[in-house]
């Protein structure tokens, strides 16, 4: 089976390729089809943006999809950045921001900040679109599902490692006694919130007769 995976970040298509290895997919992703444009983000959670973009895919091609939309919530900033966790220093450059400069301005935001109220968590949904007939948002037709996933940790207050992306080097994992940015590839799989969302992916699909 085709799927396409929604994204064009690096990062996330190596995760989610690690994760669903061994299946019978083959996968495709954004760049396999260099006319298509992904339509704006403009919902107000996770799992509805998500939708958004997986819908929009399979409607364009006629391939099942595979989206994420996900992000990292902070509590000493209620929840910020949230789902604009992609684009939280926008407003501070020109362009789309890189990961650099959007941790520079999450420390920025949590400078003095005492280490007991910088409590965080990364959460990710997957939205998953195919042939049938499901409960999607009137952007497609097709079955959809979601799943979800969390990892709970706090921000440091300087970046630690050199792996991983986005956030990753300013999010300590207490129980691990390390950064995100300090895992392998494998053990991110293993605890993350992307990898946890996509264990109930490949259940469902397990399970499901889908394949």
């Amino acid at each position: 089976m085709k799927i396409v995976i929604a994204t064009g970040n690096k990062g996330k298509l190596r995760e989610i390729k690690s994760a669903l290895d061994g299946l019978s997919l083959e996968f495709l992703s954004l760049g396999d089809f260099p006319g298509f444009v992904m339509p704006p983000e403009t919902r107000s959670t996770f799992a509805e943006n998500a939708l958004i973009k997986a819908h929009a895919i399979f409607s364009a091609t006629g391939l099942c999809a595979l989206s994420d939309d996900s992000g990292l919530e902070v509590e000493y900033l209620n929840g910020a950045p949230g789902i604009r966790s992609a684009r939280y220093a926008a407003e501070d450059s020109c362009n789309d921001p890189s990961d650099e400069q959007n941790v520079d301005k999450l420390l920025f935001e949590l400078n003095g900040v005492p280490v007991e109220q910088r409590g965080a968590r990364f959460k990710c949904v997957l939205a998953f679109v195919g042939p049938g007939s499901g409960t999607g948002d009137g952007t497609g037709k097709g079955l959809d599902r979601t799943f979800e996933g969390h990892l709970n940790g706090r921000i440091t207050e300087a970046r630690v490692g050199s792996g991983g992306f986005g956030y990753d080097p300013v999010f300590y994992i207490p129980p691990l006694g390390c950064t995100a940015a300090e895992l392998s590839l494998e053990r991110k799989g293993e605890i993350s919130h992307r990898g946890e969302a996509l264990r109930k992916f490949r259940v469902w699909l397990d399970s499901s007769g889908f394949l």
